[in-house]
């Protein structure tokens, strides 16, 4: 079975081997991923493990179990990543609704070893529209002749 995180390598051999504390994340990329494949996987304790431990105690166990398994994990989009800050994009459904959590993370390393540190959600940027803006009593864009209050505006 494929991984969740979206390696394309085996669970198994991929984010499995964190899971089962085989061996370490060597990247805060890999950790990140490890960490969405736990929440897909169930395995909030590594989740919960793997924040770091000057905050571990702030995050809410019950919540991350209920979203765990209350979601439809669809797949994680990794945007961009750097020494310390992974942006991703989490897909999921809940509730038959499609959803998108969208966060700039930064991790640290303790004694050799990569931890969760913050989060902060993404804002959509503004969207600008490279066409002209059409006045209500112009001619309608689509073409039809008549005004665009009482063509494709209503």
């Amino acid at each position: 079975m494929n991984c969740p995180c979206g390696t394309g390598r085996e669970y198994d051999a991929c984010c499995g081997v964190y899971h089962r504390g085989d061996e370490k994340a060597p990247t805060p990329e890999t950790l990140m991923r490890s960490r969405y494949s736990a929440y897909v996987k169930g395995e909030i304790d590594y989740v919960l493990a793997t924040h770091h431990p000057d905050s571990r105690g702030d995050v809410d166990a019950d919540g991350a179990r209920t979203w765990s398994a209350d979601a439809e994990w669809l797949g994680l989009e990794v945007v961009d990543a750097t020494d310390n800050t992974v942006e991703f994009i989490a897909r999921y459904k809940q509730r038959g609704s499609d959803l998108v959590h969208h966060e700039r993370s930064t991790f640290a390393q303790v004694e050799g070893e990569w931890f969760y540190q913050d989060g902060a959600i993404v804002k959509p940027g503004t969207i600008k529209n490279d066409t002209p803006k059409v006045g209500r009593n112009e001619p309608c864009p689509c073409g039809s002749g008549k005004k665009f209050k009482r063509c494709c505006a209503t």
